[in-house]
């Protein structure tokens, strides 16, 4: 299993945007869910969206109506579009399937601040 490849990262004022990409193998991919994760130091990794391999899509509560994720299956690629974003949205942030595998990809760091 070749790892995820995250991107899209950077640093942004409180209330912009961003949108992530990640590119993860698998001939299969279509078929899987796919989630979008994050981690702080401390913390635990904490799963931030969802999505199936129909399109159906969850959210964590503190991302409700601010972040949306999507798939594109002929690209292998996953999409995570994030709006209104907050300095607690700072983390470093990884795709994988669901319920996720090894290997994680290296992750892509989102930093909102002044």
């Amino acid at each position: 299993q070749v790892q995820p490849v995250e991107s899209g990262g950077g640093l942004v004022q409180p209330g912009g945007s961003l949108k992530l990409s990640c590119l993860a193998s698998g001939r299969y991919f279509s078929i899987y869910t796919m989630g979008w994760y994050r981690q702080v130091p401390g913390k635990e990794r904490e799963l931030v969206a969802l999505i199936t391999s129909v399109g159906s899509t969850t959210y964590a509560n503190s991302v409700k109506g601010r972040f949306t994720v999507s798939r594109d299956n002929a690209k292998n690629t996953v999409y995570l579009q994030m709006n209104s974003l907050q300095p607690e949205d700072t983390a470093v942030y990884y795709c994988n399937f669901n319920p996720p595998r090894d290997p994680w990809g290296r992750g892509t760091q989102v930093t909102v601040s002044t």
